[in-house]
Order: C-alpha cells, then sequence, then structure tokens
C-alpha cells in the first residue's frame, strides 16, 4: 500500500486540486451552476475507482452523490458521509491567492473547501482506490455526499427519512473534524449543537438625518449594540434565563482527563494573532471551545458604510448571533429561549425580529464501541501513537439525525487541524494530512470487518 500511495501521491492531489478549482459555494445562487458541476465531478470520480450505481440523487436543492460497492450482504456496510459544498470566500482580499486557483506552499493546499470539506471526502474516494490495489475492500461500503451542509442540510434529512433501506449500515463514517496535531493523533467524540437566528430591530419608518432627529429618537443601531452586549455578563456567561438548565456538567475526574490532552494558550493565541484568552470564567480554553455552550455575533449591518461620511439614523439594523449547544441541550429549546429573551430586552422605540435559520443537536459518540476501536488502532498504525478522544467544538447536526433517524452510530475520523483555517480566508489543508487518511481509512475498514466477524 504505501508504495502505490508514495507513487501515485502527485496524481491523488492534481485531481483534488481540479475539484478544488470548482466553486461550489451553497449560500449564493450565482454559484448554484458550480455547485451541480462539483456533484458531476464527484459522481465521475466515483464511478473511475470502481464505486458502483453511482447517481446524483435530485433534492429541492442541490443533489445528493450516492453510490455504493456491495461486496456481500453479510458482510457489514459502512456509510461514509461528507459534503461537496463550500463556504462563501470572501473578503476575497484577505486571501494571498485565489480561493478557487488552488495552490501548494509549505506543504499545504490553499483553497477554499480544501480542508472543510473537499480534501476530507476526496481521501475516502482514494482509499478506496487504494484498498482495490491492496487486496480488495473487505466490506459493503456506501458514500452519501450532499452539497447543502453549508446551510443548514435542509433536504438531506428527507432524503435519509424517504431512503433508509438504500442507506440500510452498520456505521456511518464521517472526515469532517480534526485532531489535535499531526504528531498527536486524535479522533473526536463530542460535538456541540447550533441555534442560529438572524435579528431585526427598527425604528423610524425611513433614515434620519442625525442632526435633526439625533437625540430624539431610538437608533436601531444603538440599541442592538446594547442588546447584543447585555447578552454577557461581567464574567462572560450568557445571560438569558434558563439558558444553562440543561447543560451537562462534566464531572472534576472527566475535567481532568480533558486536561491531558496537550495545549498551550501562548501557542493558541500566537496561532490567531492575539495577545490574552477570553471566555467564560472558571473554564479553560479548551473547555470553553468544546464542553461549554457559546453565544457569538457572526454578523452585525446597518446604517451607512460606504466611502465617506453621511450623518444618518437608520431606519433598520440588522445582527446574526448563533449559539453552540452542549449536551443536554436541544436547538428547539435554545432557540424559543432566545427569541424570548431577545424580543423582552427591546426598549420602547424599536421592534424587533426574531428569525431562526437552522439548528441541529449536539451529540456523544462512544468510545468503546466496535467501530472507535476499529479507527483507534487504523490512527495507532499510521501514526504510531493512541488517538486521544477528544470534545469537538463545531457543529455536525446530521450525526444526531443519523442516530434518530437511522440508529446508527458515528466516527468521526477527521484529519485536519484548528490552524487550517476553515470558514477564514487562507484556508488550507495539509498533504502530509491528505494523504495519511487515505492511509488510514483502509485500516479502518479492515479492522471493523475482521472485528465484526469474530
Amino acid at each position: 500500500m504505501a508504495s502505490y500511495l508514495e507513487s501515485n501521491q502527485d496524481r491523488f492531489l492534481s485531481e483534488l486540486l481540479d475539484w478544488l478549482r470548482i466553486p461550489s459555494v451553497s449560500a449564493d445562487p450565482k454559484f448554484h451552476g458550480d455547485v451541480l458541476k462539483a456533484a458531476d465531478f464527484l459522481k465521475a470520480r466515483l464511478e473511475e475507482v470502481g464505486i458502483e450505481n453511482v447517481e446524483l440523487c435530485q433534492t429541492a436543492g442541490n443533489p445528493i452523490v450516492y453510490g455504493e460497492k456491495i461486496i456481500d450482504p453479510s458482510l457489514p456496510t459502512v456509510l461514509v458521509y461528507g459534503h461537496y459544498d463550500v463556504q462563501p470566500a470572501d473578503p476575497y482580499e484577505l486571501w494571498t491567492s485565489p480561493p478557487f486557483e488552488p495552490v501548494i506552499k509549505d506543504g499545504k493546499i490553499y483553497a477554499r473547501g480544501a480542508c472543510d470539506d473537499k480534501g476530507q471526502v476526496y481521501m475516502h474516494v482514494k482509499a478506496f482506490e487504494v484498498l482495490l490495489q491492496d487486496g480488495g475492500v473487505p466490506c459493503n461500503v456506501k458514500i452519501m455526499i450532499e452539497g447543502e451542509e453549508e446551510v443548514g442540510s435542509a433536504n438531506l434529512g428527507l432524503f435519509v427519512k424517504a431512503n433508509k433501506e438504500k442507506l440500510k449500515a452498520d456505521v456511518i463514517l464521517i472526515s469532517d473534524t480534526g485532531m489535535l496535531a499531526n504528531d498527536v493523533p486524535s479522533i473526536e467524540v463530542g460535538l456541540r449543537g447550533l441555534s442560529y437566528h438572524e435579528v431585526e430591530v427598527t425604528g423610524p419608518n425611513r433614515d434620519l438625518h442625525s442632526g435633526l432627529y439625533g437625540g430624539a429618537v431610538a437608533n436601531p443601531i444603538n440599541v442592538l449594540c446594547k442588546m447584543i452586549a447585555s447578552l454577557h455578563d461581567e464574567n462572560n456567561h450568557i445571560t438569558i434565563p434558563a439558558f444553562y438548565d440543561n447543560v451537562a456538567e462534566l464531572s472534576a475526574g472527566e475535567r481532568a482527563e480533558m486536561a491531558k490532552a496537550p495545549h498551550s494558550d501562548d501557542e493558541f493565541k500566537q496561532s490567531i494573532g492575539l495577545t490574552d484568552i477570553y471566555g467564560e470564567k472558571g473554564y479553560s480554553s479548551m473547555e470553553r471551545t468544546s464542553i461549554r455552550p457559546t453565544l457569538d455575533v457572526n454578523g452585525i449591518w446597518g446604517g451607512y458604510t460606504g466611502e465617506g461620511a453621511k450623518t444618518v439614523i437608520a431606519s433598520k439594523a440588522y445582527a446574526k448571533i448563533s449559539m453552540r449547544l452542549v449536551p443536554h441541550q436541544t436547538s428547539d429549546e435554545i432557540t424559543a429561549l432566545f427569541q424570548q429573551h431577545f424580543t423582552s430586552i427591546a426598549p420602547s422605540g424599536v421592534t424587533v425580529k426574531v428569525t431562526p435559520h437552522h439548528g441541529g443537536e449536539p451529540v456523544i459518540t462512544p468510545t468503546d464501541s466496535v467501530a472507535y476501536k476499529a479507527a483507534a488502532d487504523a490512527m495507532e498504525t499510521t501514526f504510531g501513537k493512541r488517538p486521544i478522544p477528544t470534545r469537538g467544538g463545531g457543529s455536525i447536526p446530521i450525526v444526531a439525525m443519523f442516530k434518530s433517524e437511522l440508529g446508527l452510530d458515528t466516527v468521526l475520523l477527521g484529519f485536519g487541524l484548528d490552524s487550517d483555517a476553515i470558514h477564514s480566508p487562507n484556508e488550507h489543508f495539509g498533504v502530509f494530512n491528505f494523504m495519511k487518511g487515505i492511509e488510514t481509512i483502509p485500516h479502518f475498514y479492515r479492522n471493523y470487518t475482521a472485528a465484526m466477524k469474530k
């Protein structure tokens, strides 16, 4: 396997770069044709490596690319999930190279989607090719890659509910997460949920001259800023009533185990250009980004933002606000609490509208399962170290949905790094990580099949 990987590395990378050149941004309608083009590209590559019954499953939105290789119905079946859509690349001017003109420099692939999630999806495509060249595929494999993950996976749940027999499997395998470091392998065993909203504050019925009206009317932008500021107290504790009622608190022992994972606040600060860390009082940086819920403003706008000056009091102000959730919070619960609270703190003189966008549930995956052990053994084989189980700070809402609809647990076998700048300018993915994923995934299939046969 090693010789085949080494001799084909340049081809594997070239194919990935071709896929990354397609700007499959699902959030922006002007890229819709490119989203479809990216799906077609993946369909062709799956067929080339020997996946069978490959099809573009149409939805009310973007198509889902599905394929399978059924070796023997009596063997275990692994369902691989990923996504081919990517985040918008804005602001383009902050990229050191164009986001859809991928380049490899300093051992890293720079492009939007390099890590999240095209690069990690393509590891699975090439891992399947490697398996066929090295003894064959040991179990049944189904692949389902969607094109709407970055906009909430609105149609995936409908597809899963309507195709339970088609998607019947024993475990879900996802590579849309990361690990601690290239020399510290890890597997995420927990993800936070999400509750995402857009808020609108309306004051006067039109934009006003700030000299003629300033001081006599409520300025929606000023009001919105005050309302947002009130959502945290002096200890960075979220002030929404009942927000923490169902939060699962870890024991001192569990927190001590988490603290064994290597982490440096100094390196953390340096990596993102900060002079100090920040967050909820009483918790470490690693805990704040994994086991604690959060509330963040993702965007805020209103009034005049063009060149020069315009003395205006805007009629409206807007913000996008997201909350990351932890067990045992639910997105429906937190959505209702946020809507009620944010509306209630609005002063007289303005009206407030809260529009929920999408949400997802937090999830914990078992570390004592056959599938987790197969993944851990695979990483130990290729990295030479036993991976550390970690909790991730991000959200993959479909993991909880897979459990509720298909009854399947998920293994989050990701190879990205926190420093890969996903969702940010200059997103990248290490060539080492890409190739290590292709090397590791076949071991998972073999380990899992062997264990399930016992």
